[in-house]
């Protein structure tokens, strides 16, 4: 199960930088962040941990700030 966890994540990650458009990287980047961040706990490797945790809050900031632009849009 743990090991299925990592190669989801690694999966995730590896469709987002093929993805060209900026929302859907992000998302599919979020779920890989999110995936690899359980997994570095499982696993007890907090490097691995903490820098996903950090990529997660990355994603989350680009994705709230696109959805304002664009709510803003609509305005």
């Amino acid at each position: 199960m743990i090991e299925f966890i990592g190669y989801l994540a690694s999966i995730l990650v590896a469709i987002s930088i093929t993805i060209k458009g900026g929302f859907y990287f992000r998302i599919f980047n979020l779920s890989g962040s999110i995936c690899f961040f359980i997994y570095g706990l499982f696993i007890n490797s907090w490097p691995v941990a903490i820098i996903n945790l950090y990529g997660t809050g990355i994603n989350i900031f680009y994705i709230l700030k696109e959805k304002i632009k664009n709510h803003k849009k609509l305005k």
